[in-house]
């Protein structure tokens, strides 16, 4: 379960312990890859801090206690209807859930049921609506489309299909006589406007405005936008004129998309303006929205004025965490205890167990049965992989107890809701999709509804009663914690954000102008006012962030988190209201005393004119010449003998610049797969994280306006000629006979000349026991084929070398050769856009052969003759000529 949505995943368990998350490679919605998130219910999973016991006014009681309890309630609601039950839930794409949800309105016609998502999809769910006259979803084919539009949208990360986006969106871009071309608004730089080949740099509330523009272009040109004139004000003409010509010249092959925060309106009219270039059906296509309970402002407000109004006997809340996320002029924890009985299922103690009198401890989604369906894509069960480890329930199995008063099994009853969709041979067809992760052939079937191009005329109106005043400020979602769900895990918090490279932190990201005219500089506190509304945060400096408009990260500042996320960053949710969800004008913001240190890891954003990083237009590539090839070096000559190999496989990897999206997905994967420890904000601000892998970016031209940012992900080169080979006094870290530069933990005494003689400076040491006192619990979560390093040691990437001996073992018990694809690090596993090949390069067949003899193949900092196993492909763009500089 994702947002609403599904991911197909794999669970590696070792002795009945989940250790490990890898994508399903039969499921369409992610094909094998995952994300953040994903690879973090692990640590989620363990976290020491989850819900372990059943509370009552704080006190422990049992969970028989809390159905002898619920079923009094449960007479007396029964009697009047529901009248005065009020229950909320995440939204779910699960079709038990819908079912149950059905039962226990026809049971409680009376009873208010309420979906709430602090970011949820709301917007665009009622605009498509507004245009199409139902409810559906977009599903986007990227792969389809050469000309793509994002308005404010970061669907390379944010969106709930980014993982399949993030696909087809690479293999748009790998044939260099097809490539795909990205167009970018947004007022705050995210991982989507570097991976455009033309950005433009625009405050959220003005998007409406460049909508109007794009429309009224599109029509001068002949497309069927009839009644729509003026639009787009201040916004850069040539930019929308060039991007309308480009659209009208690909029409059938364009897509254009937007934010989920922006508004109905703009959702309705990209929609037409879609259907309006002949989209529909081929870039873009519309599918039924599922039975599920939906987030939506509008439910909460009218829950609150209940709940204000005394008119609620029993609150219910499954997940979730409203309490600390709803909006503010709600204010929900203050309502919500008026209402006499109070009870919540959560996987932690938080903000809203503290509003409630009963606390249930919830089961995580590894440990409970359920079933989802992805974004247009196919049903699954969610099985479980171990008994919940501190007695919790899933929310399925808390609605049918609500529903009936009695309880019943989660196994049971997801299998009552299949047994209508399975038919007659159901256990042969249960079996089957258990082992596939998917029901065959049940994916959504497009609808082709009629579309209102009304809804163009209707933006005008709605933006013109919308004026822009003053700063805007903008709500984001967090890279990392995301909405707050996951501020406890410390993978999360260490996680550097994908563009600013923050940790541990949130931070108010302006544009140098703004923060020159305001007399702010990094780490400098400050007050944000909207309306009568305040909070401080620290404030960043961010290039490429939009004049006139501050961002801010939601999900920090938690106050019962637990251990780790407790007081971490700055909480955005007091500004957030039900009319400003998304972003809001009127912003003023005041410097005031002190100012706040922020961990960030990579503070040097250029490459001071080196040849790190390479980016080429795709006409260089068709017609080469020296700027395609970087720097000339002399030819390079060994002074000894080079190493030869024998036999057996040798390992190699390439890295992809021009699908490399910056995600982090590889590196948390690396960091669950490698039981990688997390060292806290302190000590990443002495640049001592750990992470085998760093993502760094690097601009070019002037920060308030870069002219391209590139993404590169630094992991050991495993050199031929290593540099940290030759200076280690104790033969710890060594070259193996596939060609892996290998560590020999117990050797090392630390001396660390090995990093002192590293050119890519990848190797970490732990200067301190970082493992010494982990919870038991996290323990579970440690990978028993990896060495736990101690203090004192130097570790670095390793290729993954447990999964390559695996692999190479089970070829050799099935008595073949090892295949192409057999032996899989965890970073390319993981990855959504497949930047990364690994393989042995000895086969002339491999991926990773064709990979190595690409035109596009570098190798960083190779004229120090280090021959590093690890390569990159350089960035490739695809500019506009009438944009091109």
């Amino acid at each position: 379960p994702f947002r609403g949505s599904a991911l197909g995943l794999l669970v590696v368990s070792n002795e009945g312990r989940p250790t490990k998350v890898e994508g399903n490679e039969r499921h369409p919605a992610n094909l094998g890859a995952s994300n953040v998130w994903a690879q973090n219910a692990i640590y989620d999973l363990y976290d020491p801090d989850r819900s372990r016991v059943v509370l009552q006014a704080g006190a422990e009681k049992t969970w028989k206690d809390f159905v002898t309890y619920w079923t009094t309630l449960h007479a007396e609601h029964a009697s009047d209807g529901g009248a005065g039950l009020a229950i909320v839930c995440e939204p779910s794409s699960s079709p038990t859930e819908a079912r149950l949800v059905d039962l226990l309105r026809q049971r409680f016609p009376q009873a208010r049921i309420v979906g709430w998502a602090p970011l949820g999809e709301e917007n665009r769910q009622a605009g498509l609506a507004a245009v199409v006259g139902t409810d559906v979803e977009p599903s986007y084919r990227l792969d389809q489309a050469r000309v793509i539009l994002s308005l404010d949208a970061d669907f390379l990360q944010h969106d709930p299909d980014a993982i399949r986006l993030a696909r087809d969106y690479a293999a748009g871009r790998r044939d260099v006589e097809a490539m795909n071309r990205l167009y970018v608004a947004e007022s705050t730089l995210t991982i989507t406007g570097i991976a455009a080949d033309h950005r433009l740099a625009v405050p959220s509330g003005r998007i409406a405005a460049l909508t109007l523009g794009l429309a009224t272009e599109l029509g001068k040109q002949g497309v069927a936008v009839a009644g729509v004139k003026g639009g787009g004000g201040e916004i850069d003409a040539q930019w929308v004129a060039a991007v309308a010509k480009d659209l009208k010249a690909n029409a059938g092959k364009s897509l254009i998309v937007t934010g989920a925060h922006q508004p109905a309106e703009v959702h309705a009219a990209v929609a037409a303006l879609n259907a309006a270039l002949g989209n529909v059906g081929k870039t873009v296509s519309y599918v039924a929205a599922g039975a599920g309970v939906r987030s939506r402002a509008a439910d909460m407000q009218a829950l609150a004025a209940d709940l204000a109004g005394g008119r609620v006997k029993t609150l219910v809340v499954l997940g979730g965490n409203p309490a600390y996320d709803a909006p503010a002029d709600l204010d929900f924890a203050t309502v919500a205890v008026k209402a006499p009985h109070r009870i919540r299922l959560g996987l932690f103690v938080d903000e809203t167990s503290a509003v409630a009198d009963w606390h249930l401890p919830q089961a995580h989604f590894l440990e409970s049965w359920g079933d989802a369906r992805s974004t247009g894509g196919p049903l699954s069960v969610v099985q479980p992989l171990i008994e919940p480890l501190f007695g919790g329930h899933s929310p399925i199995e808390m609605l049918a107890l609500l529903e009936s008063g009695k309880e019943t099994a989660g196994y049971e009853l997801v299998r009552e809701t299949w047994k209508p969709v399975l038919g007659s041979d159901f256990e042969r067809r249960w079996e089957r999709t258990l082992h596939d992760g998917l029901l065959v052939d049940s994916a959504s079937q497009p609808v082709a509804p009629p579309t209102d191009m009304s809804a163009i005329a209707t933006l005008a109106t709605a933006a013109a009663a919308r004026p822009a005043t003053g700063l805007e400020l903008v709500f984001q979602p967090s890279s990392a914690v995301y909405d707050g769900s996951g501020a406890n895990s410390a993978w999360m918090q260490e996680l550097p954000e994908p563009v600013s490279k923050l940790t541990w932190d949130n931070a108010a990201l302006m544009s140098k102008r703004d923060a020159e005219a305001l007399g702010l500089k990094d780490g400098d506190l400050a007050t944000l006012t909207l309306g009568d509304r305040t909070m401080s945060a620290a404030v960043m400096v961010l290039p490429g962030q939009a004049v006139g408009s501050v961002s801010i990260a939601l999900g920090y500042g938690r106050s019962a988190a637990g251990r780790v996320g407790n007081g971490v960053g700055f909480n955005a949710y007091p500004l957030r209201t039900t009319k400003a969800l998304g972003f809001a004008s009127g912003l003023t913001v005041a410097k005031t005393a002190g100012s706040h240190v922020l961990a960030v890891t990579h503070e040097h954003w250029s490459t001071e004119g080196r040849d790190i990083v390479r980016e080429q237009a795709i006409a260089e590539l068709k017609h080469p010449h020296e700027s395609a090839h970087g720097e000339h070096h002399l030819p390079l000559e060994s002074p000894w003998p080079e190493r030869t190999y024998e036999d057996g496989p040798q390992w190699g990897m390439t890295i992809d610049l021009n699908s490399c999206t910056g995600c982090n997905a590889c590196v948390v994967a690396c960091q669950s797969e490698n039981n990688i420890p997390s060292v806290g904000k302190d000590q990443v601000t002495r640049g001592r994280e750990m992470h085998w892998i760093r993502i760094d970016r690097y601009f070019s031209g002037r920060p308030e306006a870069p002219e391209s940012i590139v993404f590169q992900p630094v992991l050991c080169m495993h050199c031929e000629n290593a540099p940290c080979e030759e200076v280690c006094p104790v033969a710890a870290t060594v070259h193996g006979s596939s060609g892996l530069n290998e560590m020999v933990y117990n050797r090392c005494i630390g001396t660390r000349y090995c990093s002192n003689n590293c050119p890519y400076k990848v190797r970490r040491f732990n200067f301190y026991n970082f493992t010494k006192d982990t919870p038991e619990t996290l323990q579970m979560a440690y990978n028993p084929d990896v060495t736990v390093r101690a203090r004192g040691v130097m570790e670095k990437c390793s290729y993954c070398v447990q999964r390559l001996t695996r692999a190479e073992r089970d070829a050799k018990l099935a008595g073949r050769p090892m295949q192409d694809g057999d032996a899989r690090t965890a970073c390319q596993q993981s990855c959504p856009a497949q930047a990364i090949e690994f393989g042995d390069m000895r086969d002339p067949k491999s991926r990773i052969a064709a990979s190595k003899a690409s035109a596009r193949r570098y190798d960083l900092l190779g004229e120090l003759n280090t021959k590093p196993r690890t390569s990159y492909l350089s960035r490739l763009r695809n500019p506009n000529p009438e944009l091109s500089s």
